[in-house]
Protein backbone atom coordinates (compact mmCIF):
# COMPACT_ATOMS: atom_id res chain seq x y z
CA UNK A 1 0.00 0.00 0.00
CA UNK A 2 1.40 3.40 -0.95
CA UNK A 3 1.93 6.03 1.69
CA UNK A 4 -1.07 8.34 1.88
CA UNK A 5 0.03 11.71 0.47
CA UNK A 6 -2.21 14.71 -0.19
CA UNK A 7 -5.36 12.66 -0.61
CA UNK A 8 -8.37 14.94 -0.95
CA UNK A 9 -11.12 15.05 1.64
CA UNK A 10 -13.60 14.02 -1.06
CA UNK A 11 -11.74 10.73 -1.56
CA UNK A 12 -11.62 10.05 2.19
CA UNK A 13 -15.36 10.75 2.42
CA UNK A 14 -16.01 8.07 -0.21
CA UNK A 15 -13.91 5.33 1.40
CA UNK A 16 -16.41 4.42 4.15
CA UNK A 17 -19.10 3.95 1.49
CA UNK A 18 -16.82 1.65 -0.50
CA UNK A 19 -16.18 -0.37 2.64
CA UNK A 20 -19.87 -0.54 3.55
CA UNK A 21 -20.82 -1.87 0.13
CA UNK A 22 -17.94 -4.35 0.18
CA UNK A 23 -19.18 -5.63 3.54
CA UNK A 24 -22.58 -6.33 1.98
CA UNK A 25 -20.89 -8.15 -0.92
CA UNK A 26 -18.93 -10.25 1.58
CA UNK A 27 -22.17 -11.22 3.32
CA UNK A 28 -23.54 -12.35 -0.05
CA UNK A 29 -20.47 -14.53 -0.61
CA UNK A 30 -19.07 -12.58 -3.56
CA UNK A 31 -15.32 -13.09 -3.99
CA UNK A 32 -14.47 -10.48 -6.59
CA UNK A 33 -15.92 -7.50 -8.40
CA UNK A 34 -14.79 -5.35 -11.31
CA UNK A 35 -14.73 -1.55 -11.15
CA UNK A 36 -17.53 -1.53 -13.73
CA UNK A 37 -19.73 -3.81 -11.64
CA UNK A 38 -18.90 -1.83 -8.51
CA UNK A 39 -19.80 1.36 -10.37
CA UNK A 40 -23.32 0.13 -11.14
CA UNK A 41 -23.76 -0.89 -7.53
CA UNK A 42 -22.41 2.16 -5.73
CA UNK A 43 -23.22 4.98 -8.16
CA UNK A 44 -19.71 6.35 -8.82
CA UNK A 45 -18.06 5.94 -12.22
CA UNK A 46 -15.62 3.07 -12.70
CA UNK A 47 -12.92 5.64 -13.44
CA UNK A 48 -13.63 7.45 -10.17
CA UNK A 49 -13.40 4.21 -8.20
CA UNK A 50 -10.07 3.30 -9.79
CA UNK A 51 -8.67 6.79 -9.24
CA UNK A 52 -9.74 6.83 -5.59
CA UNK A 53 -8.20 3.46 -4.82
CA UNK A 54 -5.03 4.20 -6.80
CA UNK A 55 -4.25 6.90 -4.23
CA UNK A 56 -3.35 4.07 -1.87
CA UNK A 57 -1.90 1.44 -4.20
CA UNK A 58 -3.03 -0.99 -6.87
CA UNK A 59 -5.62 -3.25 -5.27
CA UNK A 60 -7.17 -4.57 -8.46
CA UNK A 61 -5.91 -6.82 -11.24
CA UNK A 62 -6.73 -6.31 -14.89
CA UNK A 63 -9.10 -9.01 -16.06
CA UNK A 64 -9.87 -10.03 -12.48
CA UNK A 65 -11.09 -6.93 -10.71
CA UNK A 66 -10.94 -6.49 -6.95
CA UNK A 67 -10.85 -9.20 -4.32
CA UNK A 68 -13.82 -8.21 -2.14
CA UNK A 69 -12.48 -9.44 1.19
CA UNK A 70 -8.98 -8.08 0.63
CA UNK A 71 -10.20 -4.65 -0.48
CA UNK A 72 -12.59 -4.48 2.47
CA UNK A 73 -9.71 -5.13 4.87
CA UNK A 74 -7.33 -2.75 3.12
CA UNK A 75 -9.81 0.13 3.27
CA UNK A 76 -10.27 -0.58 6.97
CA UNK A 77 -6.50 -0.26 7.42
CA UNK A 78 -6.43 2.97 5.40
CA UNK A 79 -9.20 4.45 7.54
CA UNK A 80 -7.50 3.20 10.69
CA UNK A 81 -10.46 1.17 11.92
CA UNK A 82 -8.44 -1.99 12.24
CA UNK A 83 -7.91 -1.26 15.95
CA UNK A 84 -10.01 -0.04 18.89
CA UNK A 85 -10.94 3.48 19.98
CA UNK A 86 -12.22 4.75 23.31
CA UNK A 87 -14.95 7.40 23.28
CA UNK A 88 -16.34 9.85 25.81
CA UNK A 89 -19.64 11.62 25.17
CA UNK A 90 -20.29 15.14 26.45
CA UNK A 91 -23.95 16.02 26.31
CA UNK A 92 -25.94 12.94 27.22
CA UNK A 93 -29.48 13.94 26.37
CA UNK A 94 -31.52 12.21 23.68
CA UNK A 95 -28.89 12.56 20.93
CA UNK A 96 -25.98 11.61 23.16
CA UNK A 97 -27.81 8.54 24.42
CA UNK A 98 -28.78 7.58 20.87
CA UNK A 99 -25.13 7.74 19.82
CA UNK A 100 -24.12 5.66 22.84
CA UNK A 101 -26.72 3.05 21.95
CA UNK A 102 -25.57 3.05 18.33
CA UNK A 103 -21.96 2.50 19.38
CA UNK A 104 -23.03 -0.25 21.77
CA UNK A 105 -24.85 -2.09 18.99
CA UNK A 106 -22.30 -1.28 16.28
CA UNK A 107 -19.54 -2.82 18.34
CA UNK A 108 -16.80 -2.63 15.69
CA UNK A 109 -13.79 -1.22 17.50
CA UNK A 110 -15.52 1.70 19.22
CA UNK A 111 -16.18 1.66 22.96
CA UNK A 112 -18.02 4.37 24.88
CA UNK A 113 -16.01 4.70 28.08
CA UNK A 114 -17.96 7.46 29.85
CA UNK A 115 -20.78 9.96 29.40
CA UNK A 116 -21.17 13.44 30.89
CA UNK A 117 -23.87 16.10 31.19
CA UNK A 118 -24.60 19.29 33.14
CA UNK A 119 -28.31 18.67 33.72
CA UNK A 120 -29.17 17.21 37.14
CA UNK A 121 -32.10 15.25 35.69
CA UNK A 122 -29.76 13.54 33.20
CA UNK A 123 -26.80 12.90 35.51
CA UNK A 124 -27.13 9.50 37.16
CA UNK A 125 -29.14 7.88 34.38
CA UNK A 126 -27.87 4.56 33.11
CA UNK A 127 -27.20 3.99 29.42
CA UNK A 128 -26.34 0.35 28.79
CA UNK A 129 -23.65 -0.37 31.42
CA UNK A 130 -22.64 3.30 31.91
CA UNK A 131 -23.90 5.84 34.43
CA UNK A 132 -23.92 9.44 33.17
CA UNK A 133 -21.56 11.60 35.21
CA UNK A 134 -21.57 15.32 35.96
CA UNK A 135 -19.70 17.43 33.41
CA UNK A 136 -17.57 18.85 36.20
CA UNK A 137 -15.92 15.44 36.56
CA UNK A 138 -14.74 15.30 32.94
CA UNK A 139 -11.27 16.74 33.57
CA UNK A 140 -10.56 14.38 36.46
CA UNK A 141 -11.79 11.41 34.43
CA UNK A 142 -9.54 12.21 31.47
CA UNK A 143 -6.57 12.70 33.79
CA UNK A 144 -6.92 9.05 34.81
CA UNK A 145 -8.27 7.44 31.63
CA UNK A 146 -7.22 7.52 27.99
CA UNK A 147 -9.89 8.46 25.47
CA UNK A 148 -9.25 8.78 21.75
CA UNK A 149 -12.44 10.51 20.66
CA UNK A 150 -14.70 13.07 22.28
CA UNK A 151 -18.29 13.29 21.07
CA UNK A 152 -20.06 16.61 21.71
CA UNK A 153 -23.85 16.80 21.62
CA UNK A 154 -24.32 19.84 23.84
CA UNK A 155 -26.01 23.10 22.93
CA UNK A 156 -24.02 25.68 20.98
CA UNK A 157 -23.22 27.79 24.04
CA UNK A 158 -21.54 24.89 25.89
CA UNK A 159 -19.78 23.20 22.99
CA UNK A 160 -16.52 25.17 22.92
CA UNK A 161 -16.01 24.71 26.67
CA UNK A 162 -16.57 20.98 26.23
CA UNK A 163 -14.10 20.90 23.35
CA UNK A 164 -11.47 22.76 25.37
CA UNK A 165 -11.74 20.27 28.22
CA UNK A 166 -11.57 17.32 25.83
CA UNK A 167 -8.46 18.73 24.15
CA UNK A 168 -6.84 19.40 27.54
CA UNK A 169 -7.70 15.83 28.51
CA UNK A 170 -5.76 14.37 25.61
CA UNK A 171 -8.35 13.27 23.05
CA UNK A 172 -7.07 12.94 19.50
CA UNK A 173 -10.29 13.81 17.70
CA UNK A 174 -13.69 15.41 18.26
CA UNK A 175 -16.97 14.37 16.64
CA UNK A 176 -19.08 17.50 17.02
CA UNK A 177 -22.87 17.47 16.74
CA UNK A 178 -23.38 20.87 18.37
CA UNK A 179 -24.74 23.52 15.98
CA UNK A 180 -21.51 25.56 16.02
CA UNK A 181 -18.08 25.33 14.40
CA UNK A 182 -15.45 24.66 17.06
CA UNK A 183 -11.93 26.03 17.40
CA UNK A 184 -9.38 23.34 18.23
CA UNK A 185 -5.60 22.98 17.78
CA UNK A 186 -4.49 21.71 14.38
CA UNK A 187 -3.25 18.47 15.93
CA UNK A 188 -6.85 17.58 16.85
CA UNK A 189 -8.95 15.91 14.16
CA UNK A 190 -12.38 17.57 14.01
CA UNK A 191 -15.52 16.40 12.26
CA UNK A 192 -18.46 18.78 12.46
CA UNK A 193 -21.83 17.14 11.84
CA UNK A 194 -24.39 19.88 11.28
CA UNK A 195 -27.73 18.13 11.04
CA UNK A 196 -29.42 21.30 9.80
CA UNK A 197 -26.97 21.53 6.88
CA UNK A 198 -27.88 18.01 5.80
CA UNK A 199 -31.60 18.74 6.18
CA UNK A 200 -31.34 21.96 4.16
CA UNK A 201 -29.44 20.14 1.42
CA UNK A 202 -32.25 17.58 1.32
CA UNK A 203 -34.84 20.35 0.97
CA UNK A 204 -32.85 21.81 -1.93
CA UNK A 205 -32.87 18.48 -3.78
CA UNK A 206 -36.57 17.95 -3.04
CA UNK A 207 -37.43 21.30 -4.60
CA UNK A 208 -35.02 20.75 -7.48
CA UNK A 209 -36.64 17.41 -8.30
CA UNK A 210 -40.21 18.55 -7.57
CA UNK A 211 -40.53 22.27 -8.41
CA UNK A 212 -44.16 22.31 -7.28
CA UNK A 213 -42.92 21.84 -3.71
CA UNK A 214 -41.51 25.36 -3.77
CA UNK A 215 -45.02 26.82 -3.64
CA UNK A 216 -45.81 28.73 -0.42
CA UNK A 217 -46.85 26.47 2.44
CA UNK A 218 -49.98 27.01 4.48
CA UNK A 219 -47.80 28.71 7.10
CA UNK A 220 -46.50 31.21 4.55
CA UNK A 221 -50.07 31.93 3.48
CA UNK A 222 -50.93 33.09 6.98
CA UNK A 223 -52.70 29.92 8.12
CA UNK A 224 -50.48 29.47 11.18
CA UNK A 225 -52.54 30.43 14.25
CA UNK A 226 -49.56 32.15 15.92
CA UNK A 227 -48.64 34.39 13.00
Amino acid sequence: MKEQVQVSKAVIKRLPKYRRYLEELKKKGLDRISSGEFSKLIGYTASQIRQDLNNFGGFGQQGYGYNVDSLYKQIGIILGIDHDYGIVIVGSGNLGQAIANYMHNYGAGFSVLAMFDIKPDVVGRRVNELVISDFGELGAYLAEHTADIGVITTGAASAQNAADKLVAGGVKGIWNFAPVDLQVPRRIALENVHLSDSLHSLIYYINRSHPSNSAPSKFERGAHPNC
